[in-house]
């Protein structure tokens, strides 16, 4: 990780850069397969996936319950995704709200309906591991929603099938069905339909900057996103009286995510941020997946700030996916956050516990997008109809104010609507 001390504000910006590529590279690129599939359909999903994963599908989908049949599930691994999905469930149900008719003036009356949003596509991320706990953050929200056709996409294992934990959480949830095809092209694939994937309303799910930028051209084009969702991030806000080793394990838990995540560590105090580095050193070397999280940590950073106040200030600065508030005075310090996915306050409030099981969604913004997006709930998955009726009465009342407003836009068709309404009411003849 690279140390800045006392940077000035000016350069908070350079710092906050995330280690992507190029966006315009990545985009020509993702273009091109977005594209094939849309002109090809199946057709390009077999050869782009024998082309990219190196895999020869006999067919698209795969039935989990055939999996299953196959597979051999620790029980404690089933339990432990029964509890997740116990936690993910009674957290998410709350969020089902009904608001009541608001009568803004007698006679007017207006309401909001919330809709299940008819067809949705999940896309769970696999490459060097499978996140299946995934399907259980979104699937779930989207189930409390009344979502009519949930459609999951994940990438295949050598054998064009899918890890069988994927398969039992989906079995879980009632989800039998799973389109073995990952990357740009699943993205593609839900966003246009094919003659096997059918077309979704949206597309939700986390990803490699491969499947955000395929994201956001379908969006441009035909369908909804749940937002900018690309590698992890973690940012830490340690005092000298945070245990280092337990901050040192909260940034390697999101740097041994990929190559291209990115985990920040900010304190006003530089011995603990030493203490956290020799920990990071001591606890990478134990960890199978080090080459990937020491990768993530060439690109990392250490921040010193002059004061708490300021290490704030900065992480609003960085709008982080996942935000640790290591410090004694959290309940002070949270007051002061803007900008951040999914915030842990405490010692004790590790980042992992809100990746699988303490109920919160782990389908978070990225790359600075938490300065204007939130993470999946099921709002995700719901429209927003509003209603209003309006009685004589209410008319009478509102629609001289209408008049006169649409006369100042010179929309006198507008006004019209109003004006003959009134006149009936009036009981002057109908024209």
């Amino acid at each position: 990780m690279k140390l800045f001390e006392f940077p000035e504000r000016k350069d908070w910006s350079s710092i906050c850069q995330r280690p992507y590529r190029s966006n315009e590279e990545v985009k020509v690129q993702v273009k091109s397969l977005v594209d094939q599939v849309k002109k090809d359909n199946d057709r390009a999903l077999y050869e782009l996936t024998k082309q990219i994963d190196g895999i020869k599908l006999s067919s698209l989908w795969v039935d989990v319950r055939e999996v299953l049949k196959k597979s051999d599930i620790d029980p404690e691994l089933k339990e432990a995704l029964q509890l997740a999905k116990s936690s993910i469930s009674r957290f998410h149900k709350e969020q089902l709200i009904v608001e009541p008719p608001v009568e803004t003036m007698p006679g007017v009356t207006c309401w909001r309906k919330s809709v299940p949003i008819e067809r949705i596509g999940i896309y769970v991320p696999g490459g060097s591991a499978t996140l299946f706990s995934s399907l259980l953050m979104l699937a779930i929200p989207a189930q409390i929603a009344r979502v009519n056709q949930i459609i999951v996409c994940s990438p295949p294992n050598q054998s064009g099938f899918i890890d069988p934990v994927l398969a039992y959480a989906a079995n879980l949830l009632g989800i039998h069905r799973i389109y073995t095809i990952g990357g740009a092209q699943a993205i593609a694939a839900m966003a246009y339909g094919t003659e096997t994937i059918p077309r979704v309303d949206k597309i939700v799910g986390p990803g490699n900057q491969y499947v955000t930028v395929a994201k956001q051209i379908v969006q441009a084009d035909s369908v909804a996103i749940d937002m900018p969702a690309g590698p992890s991030e973690l940012l830490v806000i340690a005092d000298q009286s945070a245990p280092p080793h337990f901050v040192a394990a909260d940034l390697l838990s999101q740097a041994e995510h990929g190559e291209d995540s990115q985990v920040v560590l900010v304190s006003d105090h530089h011995e603990t941020i030493k203490q956290v580095l020799r920990k990071l050193d001591l606890q990478l070397a134990d960890i199978p997946r080090k080459k990937i999280a020491a990768k993530s940590l060439e690109h990392s950073r250490a921040v010193l700030c002059n004061d708490l106040a300021e290490a704030i200030q900065f992480s609003n600065a960085y709008a982080p996916e996942h935000l640790i508030l290591a410090v004694s005075n959290y309940s002070e310090l949270m007051k002061q956050i803007k900008n951040a996915g999914s915030v842990f306050l405490g010692y004790y409030s590790c980042e992992s516990a809100g990746d699988y099981a303490s109920g919160t969604n782990h389908t978070l913004p990225t790359g600075g997008w938490a300065r204007s997006y939130s993470g999946v709930s099921v709002d995700t998955f719901i429209k927003k109809i509003t209603f209003q009726e309006i009685s004589p009465q209410g008319l009478s009342k509102i629609g001289s104010t209408v008049e006169h407003l649409a006369e100042a836009e010179n929309l006198f068709a507008h006004k019209n609507a109003i004006t003959i309404r009134l006149s009936k009411l009036g009981g002057e003849n109908e024209y």
